[in-house]
């Protein structure tokens, strides 16, 4: 899976061949479809782990107690950031690639993407309920907003450019968190 996320990511999907993936094992094509059907599946299982590991740490995210739906969205943004950053080509493929998916497919993952929106939505309704996120706020937005933002950066952020994975993330939280904050209360939280 690795060899062929580099494969992916380098190539782009379309343009990426198995047999390419089967180079970068070090073994002949023939031998890599003992182990896998096509390279559909190795999109479709690279999007798959990506939801598992999202659904990982939303479920961290929200077993944590103690927490208000504001601390959790910031725990939610922390996490989410590190893991796109760890996992940085497999977050651009998935992005960029998965439209190539047949419909079934790419059904199950839109749906799986689905849940994690309802998740933050949830969360973000809660903290307005709460007083600690503005209530003239569109939630929809917000979350959508949210997700842009730590996405996104795939597209921009580079580990070499010397920000760490902890900078980045406390970037983010500052910056959404500012965004999100109740007029009422007169401060962000």
């Amino acid at each position: 899976m690795a060899a062929a996320t580099t494969v992916f990511y380098r190539r782009g999907y379309a343009d990426a061949t198995v047999q390419d993936v089967a180079d970068a094992v070090g073994m002949l094509k023939g031998s890599l479809y003992y182990y896998i059907k096509s390279k559909e599946e190795l999109l479709y299982r690279l999007a798959t782990e990506v939801h598992d590991g999202v659904d990982a740490l939303m479920s961290e995210v929200m077993a944590l107690e103690g927490l208000s739906s504001l601390e959790r969205i910031q725990d939610f943004i922390r996490r989410q950031v590190t893991y796109n950053v760890e996992n940085l080509e497999a977050i651009a493929v998935y992005h960029h690639d998965t439209h190539h998916l047949s419909k079934p497919l790419r059904k199950e993952i839109v749906e799986r993407f689905r849940r994690h929106e309802q998740v933050l939505l949830s969360l973000i309704e809660q903290a307005q309920r709460d007083g600690d996120v503005d209530p003239g706020l569109n939630a929809r937005i917000v979350s959508q907003s949210i997700f842009a933002n730590v996405i996104w950066m795939y597209r921009w952020y580079r580990p070499a450019a010397g920000v760490s994975a902890a900078t980045l993330s406390d970037t983010c939280v500052a910056f959404i968190t500012n965004g999100l904050a109740n007029p009422a209360r007169g401060e962000a939280s």
